[in-house]
């Protein structure tokens, strides 16, 4: 009889949705339990019944989930041939698998949901042994999991135990029955790639799998137990006096205490009962809270909440006292509105993707305090448990988002468009892919349980938490039926909380509108509507991808001038890049999607961050610290200044200010008014504490308002705030005086004219109508001649928008082409001679026709005036720069320049870089972006010297200055140096590939105007009044 089958026999619980767990324990709060109480107030995991199992596990890969060892019976179990891995890690940064794989919206497997592939589902095996210390003996002895992506089995001593999905949230199971007290036990845990979990687990980041957050035995009291604790702090009407309402869970029975005590551990509140069976016991405090101090994200006020059961557990959390209400169509706490200055912040490190270890995690927080941050959205997913103790002690509003996304069904109904629907106006077809797409998992009723299940991971786990003000249901998954079973399951569970979720754009269901990427008028739309009965929160926006944002304050403005406007999270914290090698060269370097050969991929759509990928502020963050800032220059009126204080809760008793000039060295106190409460504005005389300044450049005030003391973050004197004021500021040209009466002009060969003046030669190339060499001093300072020039190097926020239409017009390709060439001695001794060029690409017949005459004076200098007029059809709506370009030899390695710096700034970026005279090597001028683009440049520049360093033993220098079109006042410019060609930066894909080509010579660009930032690369491109719209220019510069 022939043999038959089926695989596999059944339904796998990995592609099966009518399984989520299988023997997890019922989701908790996270929290320790101790035998002392003292120890529990201490805080210290050390001594607690915890046993930490995160270390070095053994591993075994698979293709697949058939190709996985299954059998762990005790008797035979051998991993002596498996591989080492570290936990909490990912198995594809540590050489397991395909590796790495980078998508923003698409699926990386083929879609049938709930169905995963069985062949193609890489499957990693871990297993370790471990023994139960004395202290758990006689214990109930859990196995937590603090995250697994994206599913696991688990079997002890060969025993499986149970299986669980939802890869963000915490699982528990208990094994009291499996272990051996003496002895060593094994645990074998085989974790899945995909599951039907993936189908709503599709964040924009990489899909990485492992064991990533931590493992840990945790001893529970076996025969009575406090299961779980739950508690609400709120204010009275007054928000004066505390309220504080607490559940305990408890299985069995025994005497419990409830107590609350203060920072300095003196009890303000207690209560004692016992507990004869299982059951849930309900406590109000109605005494002992009165004049308690309130928690805020500014004054982070906490206390402890001691839970005790019998003599064997001790639990202690720190809880604090805040009211967060909809109120007056506002989302108000403790009675205040408050404004979001907040970040999304993924999870993600350079080396161990999203195992990320404290200390870094505290880095993180610690640089969002030092840029004025105060909220965090955790996009996409429940973080760390640690991240909101944090947020409790430092003050941070956290937007706390369920792990759930499932953009990629919108590129199946996107691309299940008509012709005519493809038509449609944006808003329009995207409501209609967004129903369509909703329709897979969303608005499925088989899913609701999935849905909801995630919801309950995150509340329960994360509800003592008072920096946690708003719940979030998710991100991209479109709007239906299951994400309002998650708000009313919520709203059952904590109605303390408001609840937000972006896909619900009429906010039909949820507690606030919210928005990705609106442009700033759209807003402004919003705030002026008085029809809209709940507030606004831009939940994405300003997207900080490569060189950018820009026009950040505006939307901060608007923040603050319509009420209805809570703020934002700024898309998003720090790029995903991941530290890689070249195969051939060996070079370091942050890699992006495509790099691990992954597809399909988003390339460099993950390089998305106000931060390095090695967590280092890129320019956009500390743009953003000034935006933000908490006390902003209101107005200005010669030396007087208004200011208004930008805190939700804090007056600026805290702060002190310091006033200085550009022309004095040392800083003056000056006494900000006492008591100035949020939103009240006060004046700063400042004539009267720093005279009028003298010198060539006149003066800036400059304002500084540090702490005055240091807190537990931050030490006395950090600035939280700065301003500007021009005082007296000269516009004047700097000029030399007349050395040589006259010009001494030659032809010594054909097609070049030789002019002298003093120590200064030129030469003059009359066929190209380009300025071939200066001499001064016998040093040349040219070894490329100046050239009118409009190209940059393409940043992410110019690809999709404005760069799109600049490489449809083939600007990239536009060459110079020298029409005519015209010279003569002017009767006041000058040689002037005009160049007539064309600037035109291939292909098309537009073009900027320039004139540029050039003015050679008896004083040295050389005055370059510039006329360019766009012709033709098809020009481009924008130029990226109006200026010139050329190249100075090695030793010009030292800038000095009077302007914005120190760092770069462009027109629509620049407030954050302060006014004065700086100095820098041109490689310390340069910005390294994880991905090459435009970067480096400094605006609003008054004068500039490109000189040699003073060891070189050589005088020269060149001196630029821009002029008005009379040549008597000075005007601003925008200037670059680097070691790098505009193309070479356009062409390089990642930083190591750029410095194969960096130049000896210096590369200086003198620009009279340049295009804005903006954030297109996901929003609006530049608002229109920092566009450097295709028209009629003229300018001169000034060279000496």
């Amino acid at each position: 009889m022939a043999p038959s089958g089926t695989h596999p026999s059944g339904t796998p619980d990995w592609s099966n949705l009518n399984v989520l767990h299988r023997n997890t324990l019922p989701p908790r709060a996270y929290f320790h339990n101790y035998y002392k109480e003292s120890d529990a107030l201490a805080y210290d995991v050390a001594k607690s019944k915890t046993l930490s199992l995160s270390g070095t596990w053994k591993f075994y890969h698979a293709k697949s989930p058939f190709e996985a060892p299954d059998n762990f019976d005790p008797s035979s179990f051998d991993t002596s041939s498996w591989a080492d891995i570290a936990v909490p890690g990912m198995w594809q940064l540590q050489g397991f698998g395909k590796g790495p794989h980078y998508t923003n919206v698409n699926y990386p497997i083929p879609v049938e949901p709930p169905n995963v592939s069985f062949t193609d589902n890489e499957t990693g095996t871990y297993s370790r042994k471990f023994s139960i210390p004395d202290e758990l003996k006689g214990e109930q002895i859990r196995l937590r999991f603090e995250g697994v992506d994206s599913s696991f089995h688990v079997w002890v001593n060969g025993t499986e135990v149970g299986y669980s999905q939802g890869s963000r949230n915490a699982d528990e199971f208990d094994i009291t029955a499996l272990v051996k007290e003496k002895g060593e036990n094994t645990i074998v845990v085989k974790v899945y790639q995909f599951c039907d979990g993936t189908y709503i687990e599709d964040q924009d980041q990489w899909w990485l799998s492992g064991i990533f957050r931590e493992v840990s035995l945790v001893g529970f009291p076996r025969e009575s137990r406090i299961e779980n604790v739950f508690a609400q702090t709120s204010l009275d009407s007054d928000y004066v006096d505390g309220k504080l309402k607490v559940r305990v869970s408890v299985v069995g029975s025994g005497n419990l205490r409830v107590k609350l005590v203060d920072a300095q551990k003196q009890i303000l509140t207690r209560i004692s009962t016992e507990v004869l069976r299982d059951d849930v016991v309900e406590i109000d405090f109605d005494e002992g809270l009165e004049n308690i101090r309130p928690w805020t994200a500014e004054e982070p006020n906490l206390y402890h909440l001691v839970v005790s059961l019998n003599s064997e557990q001790h639990i202690a959390h720190r809880v604090g006292f805040r009211q967060v209400e909809m109120k007056d169509g506002l989302i108000k706490v403790n009675g205040k509105r408050i404004v979001f200055r907040g970040v999304n912040r993924h999870e993600h490190h350079p080396q161990y993707g999203r195992a990320v270890p404290l200390d870094f995690l505290k880095h993180d927080l610690l640089t969002m305090k030092r840029h004025n941050i105060n909220a965090i959205r955790t996009s996409h997913q429940p973080n760390d448990p640690r991240l909101y103790d944090l947020a409790n002690e430092m003050g941070f509003w956290v937007m706390n988002e369920a792990d759930l996304e499932c953009h990629g069904f919108e590129s199946i109904a996107d691309k299940s468009l008509s012709s005519d629907q493809r038509t449609m106006p944006f808003r329009e077809r995207q409501l209609l892919t967004r129903t369509e797409a909703a329709k897979w998992t969303t608005d499925n009723p088989e899913w609701t349980a999935a849905y909801v299940d995630r919801a309950r991971h995150l509340v329960i786990r994360d509800q003592l938490h008072p920096s946690v003000i708003v719940w979030s249901l998710g991100n991209e998954a479109f709007f239906g039926r299951n994400f309002k079973a998650m708000y009313e399951w919520i709203k059952e569970y904590d109605d303390s909380r408001p609840i937000h979720y972006e896909a619900d754009i009429y906010a039909e269901t949820m507690d606030m509108y919210s928005r990705m990427y609106p442009p700033i008028d759209e807003i402004v739309r919003f705030g002026e509507d008085e029809e809209k009965k709940k507030p606004l929160v831009l939940c994405e926006f300003i997207h900080a991808m490569g060189n950018g944002p820009g026009n950040i304050q505006e939307y901060v403005n608007a923040f603050y001038k319509y009420p209805k406007l809570q703020g934002g999270f700024a898309w998003e914290w720090a790029n995903h890049g991941l530290l890689t090698r070249d195969k051939q060269s060996g070079d370091e370097f942050y890699g992006y999607g495509g790099d691990f050969g992954d597809e399909p991929n988003d390339s460099t759509f993950v390089m998305d961050g106000l931060l390095n990928s090695d967590h280092t502020p890129n320019p956009g963050l500390i743009e953003y610290k000034k935006a933000i800032e908490p006390v902003q220059l209101l107005e200005e009126s010669g030396s007087k200044a208004t200011f208004i204080n930008r805190y939700d809760f804090a007056t600026l008793d805290h702060l002190s200010c310091l006033v200085s000039t550009t022309s004095t060295a040392k800083p003056i106190n000056v006494e900000i008014p006492s008591g100035v409460a949020p939103g009240q504005t006060f004046d700063l005389d400042l004539a009267n504490y720093v005279g009028r300044a003298d010198g060539d450049d006149g003066s800036v005030f400059t304002v500084s308002f540090r702490l005055t003391k240091a807190t537990p973050y931050l030490e006395s004197g950090f600035e939280v705030a700065n301003a500007q004021i021009a005082c007296n500021e000269s516009s004047n040209l700097q000029e030399p005086e007349t050395v040589a009466p006259s010009l001494e002009v030659s032809s010594p060969t054909t097609n070049v004219l030789k002019i002298t003046a003093g120590q200064s030669t030129w030469a003059f190339n009359t066929l190209y109508g380009t300025l071939t060499s200066w001499l001064k001093l016998s040093t040349e300072l040219i070894s490329k001649a100046p050239e009118i020039n409009f190209f940059r190097a393409p940043t992410d926020n110019d690809i999709p928008q404005d760069g799109a239409d600049w490489e449809d017009k083939y600007l990239h390709l536009a060459h110079v082409s020298t029409k005519k060439v015209e010279w003569k001695q002017s009767p006041n001794g000058e040689v002037v001679i005009e160049t007539r060029q064309r600037v035109a690409p291939p292909v098309l017949s537009w073009s900027i026709d320039c004139t540029l005459t050039y003015h050679f004076r008896p004083n040295g200098s050389l005055v370059i005036k510039v006329a360019g007029v766009p012709k033709g059809e098809n020009l481009p709506r924008t130029l990226p720069r109006v200026g010139l370009v050329m190249e100075m030899p090695k030793q010009f390695d030292q800038v000095q320049w009077y302007g914005r710096g120190p760092g770069e700034s462009y027109r629509d970026s620049k407030e954050s870089q302060l006014i004065g005279t700086y100095s820098a090597s041109v490689d310390e001028l340069w910005t390294d972006y994880d991905v090459p683009q435009e970067s480096s440049n400094r605006t609003d520049t008054r004068w500039l010297k490109v000189q040699t360093a003073p060891d070189v033993g050589n005088d020269a220098a060149l001196f630029v200055q821009f002029a008005d079109q009379d040549g008597k006042a000075r005007k601003t410019f925008d200037f670059q140096a680097t070691h790098y060609r505009l193309h070479d930066v356009a062409e390089a894909t990642h930083p190591y590939k750029l410095r194969k080509n960096k130049i000896d010579d210096v590369v200086l660009r003198l620009d009279a105007a340049h295009h804005g930032l903006g954030s297109g690369s996901c929003g609006p491109r530049t608002l229109d009044k920092y566009a450097l719209l295709t028209e009629e220019f003229e300018f001169q510069i000034v060279l000496q």
